[in-house]
């Protein structure tokens, strides 16, 4: 059939129809994309990792960049774990380089405890009394693998609650198949010590309870990410109060499992703090919003963090 001149302005018209479409669509999505970028700046949220082995020799190469990248993420305060006199003399160290955003603990983690003497206790103690070391700890029980025997163990942890009570400053509580004799210690001391955390918490609903009863907070790790032994603490992470419950990444260890991509050499950073949390707060039935807002103000009150500089 021959094509008329109404054929060819039906056409033109059409085509001009769709060349308007096109752009209105273009405009709305970069429209859109506009919004998307300016909701994602608007939606910063900051974090504590209240947990990390920052002294471990895997972060001596960059361990400057461990910490620029992590507060780029978010994770605007890093408290340094200490596990031992020497490791909490450096923990110390660092800390003090970055005042505003490090902090430190000083301790003898159990597995160390056939270290601890009276000149490492008082060793503790200067650290203490420094305003960045914010806790005494990682100390504890861990009757697991028994690298100090269970009687070095309590020794040393009973001397470290004697030097909380002191210093008062808040536990930073290991635990390993030794609850009851960690619960009846810390009964009997921690009315007079301004509470604490149970770090890396891993254990049963039971338990949880109990550390809550005694006025701790729970620590949650990447454990929770791990879809082989995480599931009972994905289950029952919704049950720490809001006002109790702190995020750590405990890193180099406990890299979450479903982080993708993996890590190179599978080292854990402070900066994936957020991907543990995106965990959390979706076990929670929490925006990311608001489990931020809940454990960094935990996180401040407890290690009074905002005095401590």
């Amino acid at each position: 059939m021959p094509k008329g001149p109404h054929f060819f302005a039906i056409v033109e018209a059409t085509s001009l129809l769709l060349s308007l479409a096109a752009d209105s669509v273009g405009d709305k999505r970069e429209k859109l994309q506009k919004s998307d970028h300016e909701e994602m700046a608007n939606m910063t949220h900051q974090w504590v990792d209240i947990g990390i082995n920052l002294t471990n020799k895997r972060y001596d190469k960059d361990r400057d960049s461990v910490v620029t990248s992590a507060i780029a993420g978010g994770v605007t305060k890093l408290i340094i774990t200490g596990t031992n006199v020497k490791e909490s003399q450096a923990a110390s160290k660092i800390a003090q380089s970055q005042p505003t955003h490090l902090y430190a603990t000083a301790g003898c983690h159990p597995h160390d405890s056939s270290s601890l003497n009276e000149s490492g206790l008082q060793v503790l103690k200067t650290l203490l009394e420094l305003p960045n070391v914010v806790a005494v700890g990682e100390c504890g029980l861990d009757f697991n693998r028994n690298f100090s025997t269970p009687e070095e163990q309590i020794a040393a942890f009973t001397a470290q609650l004697e030097l909380a009570t002191d210093v008062q400053k808040p536990l930073f509580l290991h635990e390993r198949d030794a609850f009851d004799t960690q619960q009846s210690l810390l009964q009997k001391y921690l009315p007079k010590i301004p509470g604490g955390v149970a770090h890396c918490f891993t254990g049963s609903k039971e338990h949880m309870q109990a550390y809550l009863d005694m006025g701790l907070y729970i620590g949650i790790t990447g454990w929770i990410c791990d879809e082989r032994r995480g599931l009972e603490l994905l289950e029952n992470v919704h049950l720490i109060p809001d006002d109790r419950i702190l995020l750590e990444t405990d890193g180099p260890y406990l890299t979450p499992r479903n982080l993708k991509p993996k890590p190179k050499g599978g080292r854990n950073e402070p900066k994936f703090l957020p991907h543990i949390a995106a965990k959390v707060a979706q076990a929670r039935g929490q925006t990311l919003a608001q489990l931020s807002t809940v454990s960094y103000q935990n996180s401040c009150r407890l290690f009074r963090l905002e005095s401590a500089h």
